[in-house]
């Protein structure tokens, strides 16, 4: 215990310090939520790798690694990864030439008025609020193994260090910080997976004794779950605001992309690992073990509290830039969307300020309710995934490529969307639920925009199209005056 406790002394020295040299540098509103539009491209790819990684890589798909085997990965990881890299790749230029600072700012923009209420509200109450209690019951479990804390107690101190980090440096303290936490988290990874391959006695041992399904791409799902997952679920990572602000918050376009396909690319590396420590668990763990305390049983179990101090600090770190990324997500929604937008329009830098902060503190709170009262997080994340991903994804796929589309026929998909996925339990259809929310938005988005006409507050535009269209006329410009 005695290792446990000096490393975490000396980590979180590191992080409040870094809060604290960021709390006196950081000025203004822009600086706080989006870095000042200004961070480096290893600032980005770290951020990226340890936002990435966070209690879902750890805890989650190691069990999930003990009790489907690598197939886990190709279901859940995969395709998450691959759409994150369409984001960067496809979007992220014409968004941030949009100067945003949110999901909702896009549609605001886009059809005026109130029309970000509904993104805003999903962001920052039902996947950030969620989200961030995961992180927290994950914090408290490490609390628990390495200073025998109880974890009603190790709830209330990850709160308080997330929170007290979080309002102290914001985005610009997360990033730096996150940028050096990603070589913890991967050394971390790194060295588990490593001591469970010398302890199964090597990947020809691992792979006589493993049954075939666990090493199968598709394992028990099939490869229609598989697909099935791959287009529903995962095009949510389209929508995630915390890729977003890692978009907003680098330098340049060319650093957004650039490191945004590294970090992604790394991530996805990095997410192979916690699956195949668990498929390699099963040869020598009771089989009948909890998969949310594998990854806790194997550290121990494997490593001397010296080594396996550092896999710890590494889920520790992964576990703390998750939660402040998800604060600074549902932080961004209430400042930007519901304070800025609706309320003061006219807000000054030290208003916006305070309100950034004040919006941290009541995500922070909810996310410690939540953590305490949910006995079934893992749901309630799923839950709030889904409902993102059917509300958000046409719509916001609308505003890119369809200039038809008009501020009625979106407001009335995401309604409509919203209630379909949340009564599916109650319909007894056969259809997956996630599918039967996207045909219910994408049906009444184009029907309804068809039949109803542009609002005046619309700015009348399909996103990437218009931005395109101008960087070929700037680009033909530039070639006669050189020519001339």
């Amino acid at each position: 215990m005695g290792w446990y406790l000096a490393y975490m002394v000396i980590y979180f020295i590191f992080m409040f310090s870094m809060g604290f040299y960021y709390f006196f540098k950081v000025k203004t509103y822009d600086d706080y939520l989006i870095g000042g539009w200004n961070m480096g491209y290893w600032s980005i790819v770290g951020t990226i790798i340890s936002t990435w990684c966070g209690a879902a890589v750890f805890i989650g798909w190691v069990g999930m690694g003990f009790t489907v085997g690598i197939s886990g990965f190709f279901k859940f990881a995969l395709p998450g990864i691959g759409f994150c890299l369409l984001l960067i790749l496809l979007l992220a230029a014409p968004l941030r030439r949009q100067k945003l600072y949110t999901l909702a700012d896009l549609f605001g923009e886009r059809f005026g008025g109130k029309s970000g209420i509904i993104p805003s509200v999903l962001s920052a109450f039902i996947y950030s609020v969620p989200t961030l209690a995961l992180q927290i019951v994950g914090m408290s479990t490490i609390f628990k193994i390495g200073l025998g804390l109880e974890v009603k107690w190790g709830i209330f101190l990850s709160f308080a260090l997330i929170l007290g980090f979080t309002i102290l440096g914001g985005l610009p303290a997360t990033i730096i910080t996150d940028a050096i936490q990603s070589i913890i988290v991967i050394v971390g990874i790194v060295i588990l997976f490593i001591t469970s391959i010398v302890y199964a006695g090597g990947f020809g041992e691992i792979a006589n004794n493993t049954a075939p399904e666990y090493l199968s791409m598709v394992g028990p799902f099939g490869i229609g779950e598989v697909l099935l997952y791959a287009l529903s679920v995962a095009p949510f990572y389209l929508v995630w605001q915390s890729t977003w602000q890692r978009i907003f918050a680098s330098k340049s376009e060319r650093v957004a992309k650039r490191a945004g396909t590294t970090g992604f690319i790394i991530a996805g590396a990095i997410s192979v690992l916690p699956f195949t420590i668990g498929l390699i668990a099963r040869q020598y763990v009771p089989l009948d073990m909890d998969p949310d305390l594998l990854f806790s049983y194997v550290t121990a179990e494997l490593l001397t509290p010296a080594i396996g101090g550092i896999v710890l600090i590494g889920l520790l770190a992964a576990l703390m830039t998750g939660s402040t990324s998800f604060i600074l997500q549902g932080s961004s929604n209430l400042t930007r969307d519901l304070y800025q937008r609706l309320m003061r329009k006219d807000a000054t830098q030290k208003q916006l300020m305070l309100s950034s902060r004040l919006s941290v503190i009541i995500i922070s709170v909810l996310g410690l309710f939540v953590a305490y009262l949910l006995t079934d997080i893992v749901t309630a994340y799923q839950w709030a995934l889904r409902l993102s991903a059917t509300v958000l994804i046409f719509p916001f796929l609308a505003i890119m490529f369809w200039k038809r589309v008009t501020k009625i026929g979106v407001l009335t998909s995401m309604f409509l969307a919203l209630i379909a996925t949340s009564i599916w339990p109650f319909l007894d259809l056969q259809l997956d639920h996630t599918v039967f929310g996207f045909l219910v938005s994408l049906i009444s988005l184009i029907i309804v925009s068809l039949i109803t006409k542009h609002d005046d507050t619309e700015q009348i535009k399909a996103v990437f199209w218009e931005d395109l269209a101008s960087a070929d006329i700037t680009n033909d410009t530039d070639f006669k005056e050189g020519a001339s």
